[in-house]
């Protein structure tokens, strides 16, 4: 009894050692991303960045003490600091601390801890958060800073306090933030302007996709690159994904490119690399068999194309994620391998 019980302590401590090996890698491979929203988008993206993550150890160890579970090997997996950092990626730059609160606490509170804590959690922690306050607070989500070329008026550290703390001296929303090029082109197509017309006038779009944010798709996608090169992933989810989404949104483009974006657009806007690589890649909520992960990625990009096109939402991820974590189970049942001599 007592060997088997210094073996499974053993065994346990091993996992929790591959399981922070690969979560620091998630998070190395997050900082090309950080840099580059850092360059256009000042601190506000450190101030989500430091309140997220707070929050969600504060939280994690909270549920952990409440749960009797040991504090220190749970914390030091790390799997609490991912979440509260793609959280504060996730989020419009320099929101509202307790914007940034609600959401943590739905991700690890009631999408992590109330199914049973990590290996458990059927919905991906992250992306429940962001849809609750999504959802739940709709112009708070919609107000994302202007990259600092088009607005200056939070470029600086007591600025941004001022906004995430609700301070008086906080300048006015209308003059420091802007529509994203997704939702830009969506409520413009609602007015009968060509997408011709609104990447021509608008200030907000770059070289294919939008100022700013096409750099930070590639920082994302740079990322995703180094996780594929330390097999933190596999090839399977981000290339099903990203090609997926091209051939969709490639089909309605032919058809009509006044009215549908091009496939280099879609793919460099919003949280599409985002989700690609770190959001969809997550072991699990996703699906697990070579052929799962295939269709698990194409049902993601199939359904954020329909939202971002047809839908209410302009990106969409969050919701893809989530309808197909909800399928991830079945289509593993029906994507088994077969064993040998089957």
């Amino acid at each position: 009894m007592e060997f088997k019980t210094d073996t499974i302590a053993t065994t346990n401590r091993i996992d929790n050692q591959h399981i922070a090996a690969m979560m620091r890698q998630v998070v190395y491979a997050l900082l090309p991303a950080v840099l580059t929203l850092f360059w256009f988008f000042g601190w506000g993206i450190v101030s989500n960045l430091v309140l997220a993550v707070g929050f969600a150890v504060l939280l994690e160890t909270l549920m952990l003490t409440l749960r009797k579970r040991p504090i220190i090997p749970f914390l030091s997996d790390y799997s609490a600091v991912v979440t509260g950092a793609l959280l504060g990626l996730a989020l419009p730059s320099a929101s509202p601390w307790w914007l940034i609160f609600i959401a943590v606490f739905f991700a690890i509170v009631i999408a992590k801890h109330l199914y049973g804590g990590l290996g458990y959690n059927p919905f991906n922690p992250a992306m429940i958060g962001y849809a609750v306050v999504l959802v739940s607070f709709p112009v708070e989500m919609t107000r994302w800073l202007a990259p600092m070329e088009l607005s200056l008026a939070v470029s600086n550290l007591g600025d941004t306090f001022s906004r995430v703390f609700s301070l008086s001296s906080i300048p006015a929303w209308d003059g420091v933030t802007m529509a994203t090029p997704l939702d830009y082109v969506k409520t413009n197509l609602t007015q009968d302007i060509s997408l011709t017309q609104s990447m021509h006038e608008g200030a907000q779009f770059g070289f294919v996709a939008g100022k700013a944010w096409e750099w930070v798709s590639l920082a994302y996608l740079a990322g995703g690159l180094w996780l594929l090169y330390q097999k933190v992933i596999t090839w399977h989810i981000p290339v099903a994904f990203l090609l997926s989404l091209s051939v969709i949104a490639s089909f309605f483009w032919l058809i009509d490119a006044n009215t549908y974006a091009s496939p280099l657009f879609h793919l460099l806007s919003g949280a599409t690399m985002l989700g690609a690589f770190f959001i969809a890649t997550d072991p699990i909520s996703a699906s697990t068999t070579p052929m799962g992960k295939l269709l698990y990625a194409a049902g993601i990009a199939l359904f954020i194309y329909i939202i971002r096109i047809w839908g209410a939402y302009p990106d969409a991820v969050a919701f893809a994620v989530i309808i197909m974590n909800m399928a991830a189970p079945m289509i593993d049942h029906y994507t088994q391998p077969k064993i040998f001599g089957e």
